[in-house]
């Protein structure tokens, strides 16, 4: 593992005007060791042809039905060969050149299981304009129980993570990534080393926030994960979703 293949895995379906972005955002990464497996649902519009555009050598694609974003990311990990796997959403960037190459630092100690980071959400009309700042610190395992999470897309984690705790739980359709981490930092006990630098940026409007009925959705499943997890109960999704307050400021 002195130079570990980093598999970078995006899930997609009808994207074109940002799958683009998110492949040179990989392909701009000064880490020599890059697999970007990029898993397509069956685009219909010119997803397809925007990535057959930009891809390299390092870029593997799979263009296949699923049944959701989390079977489609399940197929994109299934798909990877490195010896870390994180995700790139098609709506993502990095934040700068270097964030794999601090990924791949990060992982040098054999005892860390999972590396994060720090987010910026920005506006989709312009990425220069940040709209919330997720400052994640280090985590400790009472953090759970105070709705403590890393930001999602800035998660690494080695293979061995998903062979012994398993991938998303795809009867979740909206918070199988927040059900998986928990499974993953509470059940698991993993190890994760904290990067104290905004890894990635994301543009607002994911599936979780685009309408009243998709929070309402997400925070009923943000519970059942809590409570399928043991890490707490009603009072860990309202500080939760509390928490989120202070990234606008």
């Amino acid at each position: 593992m002195d130079k570990p293949t980093i598999s970078v895995v995006t899930a997609t379906f009808n994207r074109a005007h940002v799958i683009g972005d998110a492949m040179r955002s990989v392909q701009a990464q000064t880490w020599p060791h890059i697999e970007h497996v990029i898993q397509d649902g069956g685009s219909t519009d010119d997803t397809l042809a925007v990535i057959e555009a930009t891809r390299t050598p390092s870029t593997r694609v799979i263009s296949e039905p699923d049944t959701g974003i989390y079977d489609a990311i399940n197929k994109g990990i299934a798909n990877t060969t490195g010896d870390i796997v994180g995700l790139m959403h098609s709506d993502d960037f990095f934040a700068a050149p270097d964030v794999l190459s601090d990924v791949a630092h990060a992982f040098e100690d054999p005892a860390v299981d999972g590396v994060y980071g720090d987010l910026d959400y920005v506006a989709a009309d312009n990425t220069d304009r940040i709209i919330r700042r997720w400052r994640s610190g280090q985590f400790a395992p009472s953090k759970l129980r105070q709705g403590w999470m890393p930001p999602h897309p800035t998660l690494y984690l080695r293979r061995r993570v998903f062979d012994n705790l398993g991938l998303y739980d795809t009867r979740f359709r909206i918070a199988a990534d927040y059900d998986a981490m928990l499974r993953y930092l509470h059940q698991g006990q993993i190890k994760l080393a904290y990067i104290p630098k905004v890894m990635v940026k994301m543009r607002v409007g994911g599936e979780s926030n685009r309408s009243l009925s998709k929070i309402l959705k997400k925070s009923s499943e943000d519970y059942r994960a809590i409570r399928g997890n043991g890490v707490g109960g009603i009072g860990t999704l309202a500080r939760k979703n509390l928490s989120k307050i202070t990234q606008f400021f």
